[in-house]
């Protein structure tokens, strides 16, 4: 085997971060929701037994869910973010090189080490970032990322009887899971591949291993191909230690309350502006063109009277390309007054940017030039790097002091992590009070 990956993946991740700060949820189903409480995103392992489906609206559960006792959570970004950052500064200390590839799970990549006892190595992940971080998590390892995905899936199923980690090396130890595994289920194909495979009697991803690689390749794509051979053990898909610079970045959300007011709307985008800045300027681009979108309802809820429906974008054509959050604010502004339209609800909005260059690589017209903001770039950086920190973040005026449009979040739990102000608090009985004031070495009284 030349190659080995392995997959860490967090177990039910959103749900483990709230239990990390509530020891009293260890054995009580938990749910986390979307934005503005919609949809359940994250279930524990009791809230799945309890047959809860994923992605399935809160409205229609909650009362049988309050009669369960399943404790419920709106979604918490920034102790996920947070958290999800730990988790992968201790993988990099376990791993000589790791992929991050969502903000529950990473690849690394093991080549050197297919000497060492990998499930030797898989617990000691697993028994590391519990400690540091106390969150589980399981390990697949494989000879590709593919089915890296898959060790990992089984080992999931498997953690309840004490396992947790899966390693396979040889084919014979991978081939059984593959005629169990449905053809939607493999990482990178989903439900209208998979449809158009089964056209073919492709059911599995046994039957995928086993296809004529180059109908693959014709009748889909060379992806398709590449998964299949993957699948056989041939690794395809290498090992990328920087995510790839988006062609797009969209920020947007749909408001907690219906909007009404310009203001309200323009204080909105200047956020999603600000936050799609940050990471354009995350994988060191800029952009020269921004597009917002604004629209309604398209229909009232059921048993309403009938409102108007409304949706509009307009687009932004930046003379030289910027990544300072001033200038995207401004066009936000100039954008929001050509497509606003009174006496409507707003429901969501957001902004796009696209056309990146790297800094640097954009030649600028000889006639048509805008002055450059004096040391954008230094102050950007010191803002983000503010920002990074946690707590307070630093915020334009344009976002708006007391935001009208933010999610509703009626089960939010507190930044643990983030925050100082929202640090448990821990009252000490009388006996601790009493050796704490005292010191064991002088007896003298100490605060």
């Amino acid at each position: 085997m030349s190659r080995c990956y392995a997959l860490v993946d967090c177990n039910s991740f959103y749900a483990s971060c709230e239990r990390l700060f509530r020891p009293d949820l260890r054995q009580r189903p938990v749910i986390v929701l979307s934005n503005n409480d919609g949809c359940v995103v994250s279930l524990s392992r009791e809230a799945k037994d309890l047959g809860i489906p994923m992605g399935v609206p809160y409205h229609q559960i909650r009362d049988w869910a309050q009669q369960q006792g399943v404790a419920v959570f709106s979604s918490n970004y920034a102790l996920y973010g947070d958290l999800s950052n730990r988790v992968m500064r201790t993988l990099e200390q376990l791993a000589p090189r790791i992929e991050i590839y969502s903000i529950d799970e990473a690849f690394a990549d093991l080549g050197g080490m297919q000497r060492w006892d990998l499930t030797q190595w898989g617990r000691q992940v697993r028994q590391t970032v519990l400690r540091h971080c106390g969150l589980p998590v399981c390990v697949g390892i494989a000879p590709t990322k593919t089915l890296a995905k898959l060790a990992n899936h089984v080992a999931k199923g498997q953690r309840a009887q004490g396992g947790g980690v899966i390693v396979w090396q040889q084919a014979a130890q991978w081939q059984p899971q593959l005629a169990q595994t449905e053809v939607e289920a493999i990482w990178g194909i989903g439900r209208r591949l998979g449809r158009q495979l089964r056209l073919l009697q492709i059911d599995s991803a046994a039957d995928l291993a086993a296809a004529h690689l180059p109908t693959l390749r014709k009748q889909f794509s060379v992806s398709v191909e590449r998964i299949a051979r993957e699948l056989n053990g041939v690794a395809c898909l290498g090992y990328a230690q920087m995510p790839a610079a988006r062609a797009q970045i969209l920020c947007s959300r749909s408001f907690g309350r219906r909007l009404t007011q310009q203001q309200d709307l323009a204080e909105a985008l200047c956020h999603f502006a600000c936050q799609a800045a940050e990471k354009l300027r995350a994988q060191q681009q800029r952009c020269r063109e921004l597009t917002i979108f604004i629209r309604t309802h398209p229909f009232a809820a059921s048993g309403q009277t009938p409102r108007p429906a409304y949706a509009n974008q307009a687009a932004w054509r930046f003379l030289e390309p910027t990544a300072d959050s001033r200038d995207l604010m401004q066009a936000c502004h100039a954008l929001l007054a050509s497509i606003w339209r009174p006496g409507y609800q707003y429901l969501k909005a957001g902004v796009i940017l696209r056309d990146f260059y790297a800094a640097g690589s954009f030649q600028p017209e000889l006639f048509v030039q805008a002055p450059p903001r004096p040391r954008s770039a230094e102050l950007m950086q010191v803002i983000d790097r503010i920002n990074r920190r946690g707590g307070a973040p630093i915020r334009f005026a344009g976002q708006g002091l007391d935001p009208q449009w933010q999610m509703r979040r009626e089960h939010l739990s507190p930044a643990y992590t983030t925050d100082w102000r929202q640090l448990p608090l821990v009252t000490l009985g009388p006996c601790a009070a009493t050796l704490m004031r005292r010191s064991p070495a002088t007896e003298n009284p100490v605060p």
